[in-house]
């Protein structure tokens, strides 16, 4: 199995690349739209802000690729932290922001969704699911996930919402729609859990929705 990890100037790819790497994937961290075209997987990680993410993706030529891979190919697709977010239709992180809008939502700050806590988030908190998916096969109800965010991703559609954790208030922390995926937390420093959750984005056959 191949996995493409985005390089767009943003993110801990190397531990990402780790993380894959310890469960048997062919892993290239790449900018390189042959590259992204021929893998098997693609990952889009990031740490940082939503409008500057886009534009290092918009600068580094992704954008085309991405859609083609993603849309038209039907590659799988896991986004990581803001990798999740800029799945989304837009942002206002850094001013609003058009996203790649493969999951159609908005990004929005914490605070501004009545969140009562400290802002960042960071730390392990227990995830909910809403319903059954193929991300979460063979991980416990309620496992704890590794978090470092100040926003959260509101998808506009119920359906594509996976799974939610508490802080402060409902926030959405898994989104899918049918082969993208999207992950609020960081699976690579998320122990077993985390672990598990990167084997079954490798083993995903594409199937119908919750």
């Amino acid at each position: 199995m191949t996995v493409a990890i985005i390089n767009y100037g943003m993110g801990n790819l190397a531990s990402v690349r780790k993380a894959f790497e310890d469960i048997g994937a062919e892993v290239q961290i790449t900018s390189d739209p042959n590259a992204i075209r021929d893998a098997n997987r693609i990952v889009l990680p990031g740490v940082g802000a939503f409008c500057e993410g886009m534009e290092r993706l918009g600068d580094a030529g992704l954008l085309d690729i991405l859609h083609e891979a993603v849309i038209k190919q039907r590659k799988p697709l896991l986004g990581i932290c803001l990798g999740m977010q800029m799945l989304a239709s837009q942002g206002f992180e850094g001013g609003r922001t058009n996203g790649l809008d493969f999951i159609p939502g908005t990004v929005q700050r914490l605070d501004a969704l009545s969140c009562t806590l400290r802002i960042p988030h960071v730390g392990w908190n227990e995830v909910k699911y809403r319903c059954e998916d193929a991300l979460f096969d063979g991980i416990p109800e309620s496992s704890d996930f590794y978090f470092v965010h100040s926003y959260a991703f509101i998808p506009e559609c119920n359906d594509h919402l996976i799974a939610t954790t508490s802080y402060g208030c409902e926030i959405p922390v898994v989104i899918r729609n049918e082969n993208v995926f999207g992950c609020q937390f960081h699976p690579e420093k998320s122990s077993k859990a985390g672990r598990q959750l990167l084997i079954n984005f490798l083993r995903y056959i594409p199937t119908s929705l919750c």
